[in-house]
């Protein structure tokens, strides 16, 4: 049987296993995160996006990771409380993930595989974005250089069942 969105799981900073089934019914921003990368300030913008829209079933989840030029040397706890401090974040940050090569993490081999599952589209670099809706499908993929800010109208559809 192929696997579903939500049939996924993945551990937070914590090491608390988090299952994609618990975000049933909420539209999610999954994000690869680095806090050298130049994209970081993309962080701020995230949370502003996370503020005005958690209320509605938004939910991010930022997955710190250090595939691409060594640019998280940070750990997971380490991350999240260098993005809360420097950046404001208060979105859910994730284990350290491997989003590319011989350990790619489950949940980014789905969404790399993307809704046909046929072709793979391996992320190339830091603050690629997958919008995924309440339904559990991935409706959008964003490149590192968009700004969230420039895919705001996207989540808002999503959300209100425009989509």
């Amino acid at each position: 049987m192929k696997t579903q969105f939500y049939d996924l799981e993945a551990k937070d900073d914590e090491g608390r296993l988090v299952r994609m089934s618990d975000f049933k019914g909420k539209v999610i921003l999954i994000v690869n995160t680095a806090s050298e990368c130049g994209f970081k300030n993309q962080l701020s913008d995230l949370e502003t996006l996370y503020q005005k829209y958690k209320d509605e079933g938004f939910v991010i989840l930022a997955f710190p990771s250090d595939n691409f030029m060594n640019q998280e040397p940070l750990s997971a706890a380490e991350a999240k409380e260098h993005y809360n401090t420097d950046y404001g974040v208060t979105f859910r940050i994730m284990e350290k993930t491997d989003v590319i090569g011989k350990s790619i993490h489950p949940l980014y081999k789905y969404l790399t595989e993307g809704k046909s599952g046929l072709l793979i589209n391996r992320i190339k670099w830091n603050y690629t974005k997958f919008l995924v809706s309440r339904e559990g499908k991935i409706a959008y993929r964003y490149a590192p250089q968009r700004a969230p800010s420039s895919f705001e109208e996207d989540v808002k559809n999503l959300l209100r069942g425009l989509d």
